[in-house]
C-alpha cells in the first residue's frame, strides 16, 4: 500500500472518529424535520409511537440524520426470525425500534460516513430509549427499498438481511391498511 493511500486512510479515520451522533434538542426539531421533508425520498409526516431523533455532527455541521420509532406491529419475517409466541410478541413489541428515517445530506461525500453514523447511533439508542421511555431496546429493524438502495451501510454495521416484505401503509382517513405493491428488504 502506497504512503499516499495510507495517509488518505488515516485522514478518513480521523474524520470519522470526529463524527458525533446525538439526540436533537427541542430547538433543533423544526430544522431536523424540514431537512427530512426536503431531502429524504419519502419525506416526513411524523414518527409513530415512541420515537427518538438523532443528528450526526461534524465540525459544527449536520452531515446526517436518523429517526427511530415504534416497530411495525406485524412483520411476518421478523416475527418468525425472533420466534416469540404471539402473546409474548405483543408484550415485547415495545422493545423493538424501527429506523424509520436515515439520511446523509446532499453534497456530503465522506466514505463510510453512513456506517459510522449507524454504528454510533446504535450504541446509544437503547440507553436513550431507557432514559425517555423507561425501557431499553433489544432489537432494531429497518426496511430498505431495493429500487433505490442496497442497504450496504446497514449490512456493514452488522445488520442481518431477513427477507423481502410487502410494503403496507396506514390509510388515515379510513383507518385501513393498504398494500402499496412494492417490496422492501427487511434488515
Amino acid at each position: 500500500m502506497s504512503s499516499g493511500v495510507k495517509n488518505r486512510n488515516k485522514n478518513l479515520l480521523r474524520i470519522l472518529r470526529c463524527v458525533e451522533v446525538r439526540p436533537i434538542n427541542r430547538s433543533e426539531r423544526a430544522l431536523w424535520e424540514s431537512l427530512l421533508r426536503k431531502y429524504h425520498y419519502l419525506g416526513l409526516r411524523s414518527l409513530v409511537g415512541e420515537s427518538l431523533r438523532y443528528m450526526a455532527v461534524y465540525q459544527g455541521h449536520w452531515p446526517g440524520l436518523s429517526g427511530w420509532s415504534a416497530a411495525a406491529l406485524k412483520c411476518k419475517v421478523r416475527d418468525q426470525w425472533i420466534g416469540w409466541p404471539p402473546l409474548l410478541q405483543w408484550q415485547r413489541l415495545r422493545l423493538l425500534a424501527n429506523n424509520t428515517r436515515f439520511l446523509i445530506l446532499p453534497r456530503i461525500n465522506i466514505p463510510n460516513l453512513a456506517y459510522r453514523i449507524l454504528a454510533v447511533n446504535l450504541k446509544r439508542l437503547s440507553r436513550g430509549w431507557q432514559v425517555l421511555y423507561g425501557h431499553s431496546t433489544w432489537l432494531v429493524e429497518s426496511f430498505v427499498d431495493p429500487r433505490f438502495f442496497k442497504g450496504t451501510c446497514y449490512k456493514a454495521a452488522g445488520r442481518v438481511f431477513l427477507s423481502h416484505t410487502r410494503e403496507f401503509a396506514k390509510c388515515h382517513s379510513y383507518n385501513q391498511t393498504q398494500q402499496r405493491g412494492q417490496t422492501h428488504e427487511t434488515i
